[in-house]
């Protein structure tokens, strides 16, 4: 070796000598041995397989498979945000529910309601009252009994609660006159609500372009327009295009037309590919009047600012914009709940009365009583209104006069008392401690937290998975007489778990990640404080 090469490598060999073990193993790793790969895909299986369990039942799947979690993890521990991990849909410790998670159980009740309804009337004529037109005498559509498959009227209710939620808390900075805080709150609100409405929206449809794509729409084509199992209502089946670009295209322009502001024409912005979605961007409208209505009254004078609002529930009444109303009433709602102090914010505690000003223990009983009853008899009267048919209401029995009070200018006739009856029934709600107990229950808490998606999942499960169990219990039944009734029972046995249980995955797939991404996005984006 010459003197060149012998330098060239004592170089070399001094600057490998230099260089740690750990930092060789960090650029190079040692091989993966067969047993350990084999360990570590069984672990992935495990957590995929995992996460498809319903969030209800997964602390007790983890108890029964903690030690194969821990052995097939011990040299691979699993990753914070995996559903191995803990996460609160996983979380078996009880979360304190909040002062206005009543309003959370209501969404999930209207929401199971609207998926109901949707599944019923293709094959049921659920829209007239009891007794309609001399007929329909079908007990399920009596007052109140047909709130629990109603659309319509639970619609209102989420109007009005949407109202109510987003205005809760800038109500009570309002009151409270932080107005630096007010401003951060309606600037908040405003940038993350077409990200909270409209992503998970496209992930859906989204979902519905893959599914058509595979086939799973030409699966159920044959019966979506077949006279012998959908008897009534036949929903658009969404079409299938020749090649996955045209679809992909459709597909986007349709999101691009979905995001509706620039008019108010009913059913404005709807989807082909999932119709049930038009209340989306009436949402979206509503909640950027409604911030504007916050952001320009926040600094008047309680009068004048309840005054201003009565005027504009007028004028948006009169403009027969019932979407807009239910938001305002929501708004009014809050409002008066803060003064209240009904959500045990403090704000309204300088005007209680002193303990040697209150009333004596049987008149306070008796008054607590006298309230409950009366709340009770409100809400009563709320669920009787909400209970309006949605076809023929002049000719049911019980019916007849009321509607016959609906100014002749409102062309939404069925609109009118559903939504009188769903604010006056939020009103009680919001000063019953029965109803709060009943919407605080742990199942209808679950309900409202999948309730959106419930409302996106419930029509891409039904044209696919729905329509293909209903073939085959209609198969099974056959369709004559009550035949029928008894195979779309049959099969509502296995639609129903199947849409919660599609809802629970997409929840935590994407409804969850999105309201995360949202709060991450604003935090990257907004000023220092």
């Amino acid at each position: 070796m010459n003197s060149h090469g012998a330098a060239n490598y004592e170089e070399k060999t001094s600057f490998l000598d230099g260089i740690s073990a750990a930092h060789l193993q960090q650029r190079w790793p040692p091989p993966v041995h067969p047993h350990q790969l084999l360990a570590h895909l069984s672990a992935l299986l495990l957590r995929a397989v995992l996460f498809l369990v319903p969030s209800f039942l997964q602390p007790h799947v983890q108890r029964r498979l903690r030690p194969r979690l821990l052995t097939t993890t011990a040299s691979n521990p699993p990753n914070p945000g995996s559903s191995t991990s803990t996460n609160p849909s996983t979380s078996t410790s009880p979360a304190r529910l909040s002062p206005t998670a009543y309003l959370d159980g209501m969404r999930g009740f209207a929401a199971a309601a609207v998926f109901l309804c949707h599944y019923f009337y293709t094959a049921f004529k659920i829209a007239p009252g009891f007794g309609s037109g001399g007929g329909h005498w079908d007990l399920p559509k009596l007052p109140f009994v047909r709130l629990v498959f109603s659309g319509p009227p639970m619609v209102c209710v989420f109007f009005v609660v949407s109202g109510y939620a987003l205005s809760a808390r800038p109500a009570a900075l309002a009151h409270a006159r932080d107005w630096a805080g007010l401003l951060r709150a309606v600037g908040s609100l405003t940038f993350r609500r077409a990200i909270r409405l409209f992503v998970p929206t496209a992930a859906s449809t989204l979902l519905v372009v893959v599914l058509v794509r595979l086939g799973a729409y030409e699966w159920t084509r044959e019966f979506a327009s077949d006279d012998r199992f959908v008897r009534n209502y036949k929903e658009h089946h969404y079409h299938r295009l020749e090649t996955t670009r045209e679809q992909l295209r459709e597909w986007a322009k349709a999101l691009f037309n979905f995001v509706h502001v620039w008019d108010w024409q009913p059913f404005g912005g709807s989807m082909a590919m999932d119709v049930h979605l038009w209340t989306i961007p009436v949402e979206f409208r509503c909640s950027m009047v409604l911030f504007l209505t916050m952001v320009g009254t926040a600094r008047l004078r309680r009068p004048v600012r309840m005054a201003v609002v009565a005027g504009l529930v007028l004028f948006v009444y009169w403009s027969e914009r019932w979407e807009m109303v239910l938001f305002y009433a929501g708004m009014v709602l809050a409002e008066l709940d803060v003064v209240r102090g009904a959500h045990g914010s403090g704000l309204a505690g300088a005007g209680a009365l002193p303990v040697a000003a209150s009333p004596a223990p049987g008149r306070l009983v008796r008054r607590f009583t006298t309230k409950r009853t009366v709340w009770m008899a409100v809400s009563i009267v709320g669920l009787y209104l909400m209970s309006q048919p949605d076809e023929d209401g002049g000719q049911a029995p019980g019916w007849v006069y009321l509607t016959s009070l609906i100014p002749k200018w409102w062309k939404d006739e069925h609109r009118y008392w559903q939504s009188v009856g769903a604010i006056l029934f939020v009103l009680a709600v919001g000063r019953s401690a029965w109803w709060q107990r009943f919407f605080t229950l742990p199942a209808v808490q679950y309900f409202g937290k999948i309730s959106y998606a419930i409302y996106l999942m419930h029509g891409p499960v039904l044209h696919t998975v729905g329509y293909a169990i209903e073939r085959w219990a209609w198969g099974l039944t056959g369709v004559e007489g009550r035949a029928y009734a008894g195979g779309f029972f049959l099969a509502s046995l296995f639609v129903v778990p199947v849409v919660i249980w599609a809802a629970d995955v997409f929840w935590r797939a994407v409804d969850v990640p999105v309201v995360k991404f949202a709060k991450w996005l604003e935090a990257k984006c907004s000023l220092p404080e």
